[in-house]
């Protein structure tokens, strides 16, 4: 089953706050405070690292469940490079650089 990009609507509405009250607590000023947080949700905005961490202590949830189908996307991007980088030769190849590589693309492929 496929994750959605972000759970961030979900959390929200699950403790009744508005996109307001949570642009609050991130910190938003302005009239239109509640836009930041609409963007979050509808991933037209990529929310910075302080906002991630927010969310984590606002949810009670963490990063990779509030961003499952985002840490999914960067997962299988991850897995690609290091598969790329595993196969590479160069002069710096040790033998633990390469286990290093091995066991990142088996974490994330398993």
């Amino acid at each position: 089953m496929a994750s959605l990009p972000n759970y961030l609507l979900q959390n929200r509405k699950r403790l009744a706050f508005s996109q307001e009250e949570v642009a609050f607590l991130l910190g938003a000023t302005g009239e239109s405070k509640g836009c930041k947080v609409s963007r979050d949700e509808n991933r037209t905005r990529e929310p910075g690292l302080k906002d991630v961490l927010a969310y984590e202590l606002i949810y009670g949830k963490t990063a990779r469940e509030l961003f499952a189908g985002v840490y999914e996307e960067v997962e299988q991007d991850l897995a690609q490079r290091a598969k790329i980088l595993t196969y590479r030769k160069t002069q710096n190849s040790s033998p633990q650089r390469q286990e290093v590589l091995i066991n990142l693309v088996s974490q994330i492929i398993t």
